[in-house]
């Protein structure tokens, strides 16, 4: 699987040793900033980058990095098609894509250790949307993912 990551100043070391990580299992990473860390890139610089990569269909998952998670995922929840979580905890990671079916996993680099974003990771992608769902469950998240592509085209399609 090929995935992009990106972070700002904050989540530099983290991205970093997530990146490794991924490429020891055999990963493709695109490393979409920060490159280096004493000429960082601004959250709101990175995550249009890795935004524009999931609307374009060049990558289906990404992951980005700042100092809480939540500025990647504000930044980027603003494209359309994007659907960034923060997560703070595996069972999160694992939640956000069975039941929310997201596609960018944010994370902060004040908060995550490197070995439970590791563990926060491979739940991300190795969890498929409704997942380990009750039947009745699947259907319902099926229908609510259809009513929020239909509130998204709604504001982007106007």
């Amino acid at each position: 699987m090929k995935l992009f990551i990106g972070s700002d100043k904050s989540g530099f070391i983290l991205k970093e040793a997530i990146k490794g990580y991924l490429q020891e299992k055999g990963y493709e990473i695109e490393d979409i900033g920060t490159r280096n860390i004493d000429e960082p890139k601004p959250f709101f610089e990175v995550a249009p980058i890795g935004a524009k990569k999931i609307q374009s269909g060049s990558y289906e998952k990404g992951i980005l990095i700042c100092g809480t998670g939540m500025g990647m995922a504000m930044v980027a929840n603003k494209y359309e098609g994007v659907y960034a979580a923060v997560v703070e905890s595996v069972y999160a990671a694992k939640k956000c894509r069975a039941i929310n079916d997201a596609n960018v996993l944010t994370m902060g680099g004040w908060i995550v250790s490197d070995m439970m974003a590791f563990e926060m990771v491979d739940a991300f992608l190795d969890t498929a949307f409704t997942e380990g769902l009750e039947p009745w469950r699947q259907e319902f998240l099926e229908k609510a993912k259809q009513k929020v592509k239909e509130i998204e085209d709604s504001i982007y399609k106007a």
